[in-house]
């Protein structure tokens, strides 16, 4: 009994260790700019061992020199009550829970209607997989995600970046965390933060940019590596429109 004891012990000592060291990064970052994230550094060690090669494109530019353009459509396109939550729309999460589980429910019928009858020489084609609609996360919890966490999606990580979205919430102003968002988040492949993505596709300073070209780069944030490869998508187009209209009505920190 006493070995459980004690393995439980080092169990909730470690944890607690890591909330502290957590909590540390989040003070830290309440006055220095980080110079990377836990993401950006998964992500060059990747692209490292892949290609052999590092890519890593990013410049930090102050809140005030990066276009209230960019900061509205980012708003507008990824979290819309950014300025009233305190780190979790519940709203929003509850419906993104919601479609995700329709669009499994929908991808095993069609799955039931396409399985083969009486068809054996068909009976080890590959299921068709679910598709996942993801969505539901503020911009501060993807922030807690980026700067703190790993991509791997379980329940358990997602819990800790509910907390620690509390936690930024608490110790730094919404213009700082859209500031540490804008500096940080992907763009594409080795593209991080704002400055590094407008010189990247338009080339010019992140203050520069106009409304349609901000909105442009707000939609890619979901798959920044997917639409930088294809920059001429209808999709994107169409739904930088939907944003510039949106953007409007986004109220900035």
């Amino acid at each position: 009994m006493r070995p459980l004891l004690r393995w439980i012990a080092l169990v909730l000592i470690a944890a607690a260790a890591l909330q502290i060291f957590f909590v540390a990064r989040i003070a830290w970052a309440a006055t220095f700019d980080p110079q990377s994230t836990s993401f950006e550094r998964s992500e060059a060690w990747r692209v490292w061992r892949q290609k052999g090669a590092l890519r890593w494109r990013q410049q930090w530019m102050p809140y005030e020199r990066i276009s209230d353009n960019l900061k509205r459509a980012v708003i507008a396109s990824e979290d819309g009550s950014f300025t009233n939550h305190d780190g979790v729309d519940w709203e929003a999460l509850e419906k993104a829970w919601q479609r995700n589980s329709d669009a499994e429910e929908r991808a095993a019928r069609q799955q039931a209607r396409q399985a083969p009858r009486a068809q054996p020489a068909r009976a080890s084609a590959p299921a068709p997989k679910a598709i996942k609609v993801v969505g539901g996360s503020t911009i501060t919890q993807q922030l807690a995600k980026n700067l703190l966490l790993s991509g791997e999606r379980t329940l358990l990580r997602k819990g800790q970046e509910v907390i620690l979205a509390f936690a930024l919430e608490r110790m730094l102003n919404k213009e700082r965390i859209l500031e540490i968002y804008l500096n940080s988040v992907e763009w594409g492949e080795g593209v991080f933060g704002a400055e590094a993505a407008a010189q990247h596709y338009y080339r010019k300073s992140a203050a520069q940019l106009s409304a349609y070209e901000s909105a442009r780069l707000a939609v890619m944030l979901p798959r920044p590596k997917y639409f930088e490869k294809l920059p001429n998508s209808g999709y994107l187009a169409s739904r930088a429109s939907t944003i510039v209209a949106r953007m409007r009505s986004a109220e900035l920190p």
